[in-house]
């Protein structure tokens, strides 16, 4: 499967892909099942559902008598913003333009400053200087949705803009992201699942452990890399041959991955 995803990750990733089709539930049965063909014993299937509960994520619900969880309807809303970001084939392109966050928050709600530099860290902004972050423009709609949802809103202000001058954008772009970082981290995504495309005569079973590993594994990295500009980026960019791996994975295992857990949540 690849590096060794956490309990907790890969049950976030099963509820996201299959609950869904369900009203955002699923039967610990079928929970304790699915996570078994991942390597993920009971008992840690438990604890991890149990963590989950205490965070928000899922709530107990029980349906014709068996027992289960839902998803929350913040934790469905955070899904609903992922599928936009993890699944989104293109990139951003110069003639987007850009989106800048300004932020002012008191010193008395440091704890909110944190929760503000956290979340546009997640959302791929990069840092143009102190108080300054940017981003590219699509990912305006993503931002809004994430500082109304978390009442940031009042701390913050969103501008349109476009490089005017000084400087070359691909240097900048070099200052205001890591891309060495993200690079390593494309590579490793490209060591771990390029042999999965070598594989034949694949189960539906095999299809849905290799498909939850791949989606695991990517649906980080377009929170990390923001979709920046192919001719911005570094000749041969990891990032573009990871996407590219990616969406060839999806298109030949979510059909029968998605079959599996069919006929497995299903009596």
């Amino acid at each position: 499967m690849g590096r060794a995803a956490q309990p907790r990750q890969l049950i976030v990733t099963v509820y996201g892909l299959y609950s869904r089709s369900e009203g955002g539930w699923l039967s610990v049965a079928s929970l304790i099942t699915l996570l078994a063909e991942l390597g993920i014993d009971e008992p840690a299937v438990r604890s991890s559902i149990s963590r989950l509960k205490r965070r928000g994520i899922l709530k107990a619900v029980r349906r014709a008598g068996a027992a289960g969880y839902e998803l929350s309807p913040e934790a469905l809303e955070i899904l609903r913003e992922g599928d936009q970001r993890i699944f989104r084939e293109q990139r951003a392109t110069l003639d987007d333009g850009w989106m800048l966050a300004v932020f002012s928050v008191p010193e008395t709600e440091r704890h909110r400053r944190h929760v503000l530099r956290s979340q546009l860290t997640r959302l791929g902004f990069g840092t143009a200087s102190a108080g300054v972050w940017i981003a590219p423009a699509h990912l305006r709609d993503a931002t809004v949705e994430m500082l109304r949802r978390l009442e940031l809103d009042g701390y913050a202000n969103l501008f349109q803009a476009e490089h005017i001058a000084f400087g070359e954008l691909t240097e900048k772009v070099s200052d205001w992201w890591d891309l060495e970082e993200l690079e390593q981290l494309y590579e490793d995504f490209l060591r771990l699942h390029t042999g999965v495309l070598d594989r034949r005569d694949r189960s539906d079973r095999e299809a849905f452990t290799d498909y939850v590993a791949v989606l695991t594994d990517w649906r980080r990295l377009p929170y990390l890399d923001p979709g920046l500009p192919a001719e911005l980026l570094p000749d041969d960019w990891a990032g573009i041959r990871a996407a590219e791996l990616f969406f060839t994975l999806h298109a030949e295992l979510e059909g029968a991955a998605r079959e599996y857990v069919a006929k497995t949540i299903r009596p």
